[in-house]
């Protein structure tokens, strides 16, 4: 027997499609109008004669029933209907699939997320891309990290080769298990995408620490993890890392880091340079 929240999902796929399809004219998917239309929109043999499925098949669909869906279809039929990517998401979780993730394009860093990094001023802060590679990061990121020097810089190629967090081999190891989890887990949601595993490879081939990990598949989420560096010149500093999802671009995530209180990182990090590498040079 069909649960209350399954009942509720399909009565929502019924009205979301219907919405759908009777907010288009024929003329807007290029069909004849032949004939007196009773009903506003397209029809329901319209959509399924579009989108290369039966008739009986979209019926069922948008009558909310308990059919075989595939991603192939649903993205046929939302392409028939003109959904929205925020609408296509919609018409995935409606029919009971996870929905795919909207990367998008990488575009340019904007003036406003520039300017939220750069008023992040007591501790670092970095936008890395969905592989994690870091796009920008303001000035304390750039003393801390390095990542101001013009070189490519990603996230868990530094964690695993750079000095600065090897230095600290006691809390190096404690965080790297759920460092690499959480890598797999953005992995997992683009499985056709070769770059994760380009990066991983690569690493696992340099790094053994690495391919041990790597070679367990444990998947995690981001943990609200302290984030510890012995950095050449300010000695050790640690972090509290919060990540957020930036909204205009889901395949962004914003990293701030908020200096740990009782250990002087905040102290130490004042009485670094603020310049960028480039501007002091």
């Amino acid at each position: 027997m069909p649960s209350a929240s399954s009942t509720h999902r399909r009565e929502q796929l019924r009205h979301f499609l219907r919405s759908r399809r009777e907010r288009l004219s024929p003329a807007e998917v290029d069909l004849p109008i032949v004939g007196r239309r009773r009903t506003p929109g397209l029809r329901r043999e319209e959509v399924a004669m579009l989108a290369g499925v039966g008739v009986s098949w979209y019926t069922w669909l948008e009558q909310g029933r308990d059919i075989t869906v595939s991603g192939e279809v649903l993205d046929a039929v939302a392409g028939v209907l003109r959904l929205s990517m925020a609408e296509r998401a919609h018409l995935y979780v409606l029919s009971g699939l996870n929905p795919p993730v909207a990367w998008g394009s990488a575009g340019e860093v904007t003036a406003e997320i520039r300017a939220l990094i750069d008023g992040w001023v007591r501790g670092p802060a970095v936008v890395r891309d969905r592989y994690w590679n870091i796009v920008a990061c303001n000035v304390l990121a750039g003393r801390v990290f390095g990542c101001d020097d013009g070189e490519p810089h990603n996230c868990l190629v530094t964690f695993f080769t750079s000095p600065r967090y090897r230095g600290l081999p006691d809390l190096w190891a404690e965080a790297a298990p759920g460092v690499v989890a959480a890598y797999r887990a953005d992995a997992a949601l683009v499985p056709h995408d070769d770059e994760f595993q380009r990066v991983a490879d690569e690493l696992a081939a340099s790094e053994p620490a690495f391919a041990e990990l790597w070679a367990r598949h444990d998947v995690g989420a981001p943990l609200q993890a302290v984030n510890a560096l012995r950095h050449p010149e300010a000695g050790n500093l640690y972090f509290d890392a919060t990540t957020l999802t930036v909204a205009d671009h889901p395949h962004w995530s914003l990293v701030l880091y908020n200096p740990k209180p009782n250990t002087g990182t905040a102290e130490r990090l004042a009485a670094l340079p603020r310049l960028h590498l480039s501007e002091s040079a």
